[in-house]
């Protein structure tokens, strides 16, 4: 696939997703809570274009209130950890030395873990919920983004323009923010948009366990549990949720691989 494919097909795949967000924060074809038993498990129909669920409830409203729900959790949860992860890991290249062997001594035992387990014990610290799972993943994935900024770092700080800030006498939190930071923006963006496709499917999966955001509230994740049941009666289910999750990580993974061909010198020249 060629990289403008790749860049079309992942904004466009996003942008569906977003939009069908965002929409649906504000408005859905049906009441994603309202109960209706009398369509109970309904099939794709005319009213119900993607059937309703085992209350009756329809399933393209609550997809697009879950997406409302799970696209926000993951938006906050980049948006943290990325914060999180470049302030420490933009401190440890630059400074070096002691705070650098005792950051990456902590992070590296942090990676050890898989990060939906790393997630699953710090919920049992944080709490189940939105707010749980946002500290959790954030927590859980700003290891990774910390990594990926040291990199960065030492590889920009050793070059002559970051020698020349030094000589003029700028300060080094000046040197940090004003040339090695801006430089290091490009990994930063790519590991941020592959990671908002890994905190979908973290999301997701916590959710089905039980541990995400709590029933009737639809995410994708606890519509996919509540579908077990009905696998075989009503496929229909478990369809439209798993292939939003689907699609999400195959928009994100396009976009982020769009974003590194462009943004990386050595893929450019590939």
């Amino acid at each position: 696939m060629s990289r403008s494919t790749n860049l079309i097909l992942g904004t466009a795949i996003s942008a569906l997703l977003v939009t069908a967000g965002v929409v649906g924060t504000f408005w859905t074809p049906f009441n994603p809570l309202q109960l209706d038993m009398l369509n109970r498990l309904s099939p794709p129909s005319a009213a119900h274009w993607l059937g309703a669920d085992e209350f009756g409830r329809d399933i393209l409203s609550r997809l697009m209130a879950g997406a409302s729900t799970s696209l926000g959790i993951a938006a906050v949860t980049v948006a943290i950890a990325v914060t999180i992860g470049t302030v420490i890991g933009l401190l440890a290249g630059s400074l070096r030395g002691r705070v650098d062997r005792l950051v990456m001594v902590f992070t590296d035992a942090l990676l050890a873990f898989p990060g939906i387990l790393l997630a699953l014990a710090l919920i049992v610290i944080t709490g189940a919920g939105r707010n749980g799972i946002v500290i959790a993943l954030s927590l859980a994935y700003a290891p990774g983004v910390i990594r990926v900024v040291r990199g960065a770092v030492l590889s920009v700080r050793e070059k002559e323009y970051i020698e020349a800030s030094r000589v003029i006498g700028n300060s080094e939190l000046y040197t940090m923010v004003a040339h090695i930071l801006p430089n290091c923006l490009a990994p930063i963006s790519v590991f941020a948009t592959s990671m908002f496709g890994w905190v979908i499917l973290a999301e997701s999966a916590l959710s089905f366990l039980g541990l995400g955001v709590p029933p009737p509230a639809p995410t994708w994740g606890n519509m996919l549990a509540a579908s077990q049941p009905y696998f075989e009666n009503a496929l229909w289910l478990s369809l439209a949720p798993g292939a939003c999750i689907s699609l999400a990580l195959l928009g994100t993974n396009l976009l982020g691989d769009a974003l590194r061909d462009r943004l990386d010198p050595r893929m450019a020249m590939a």
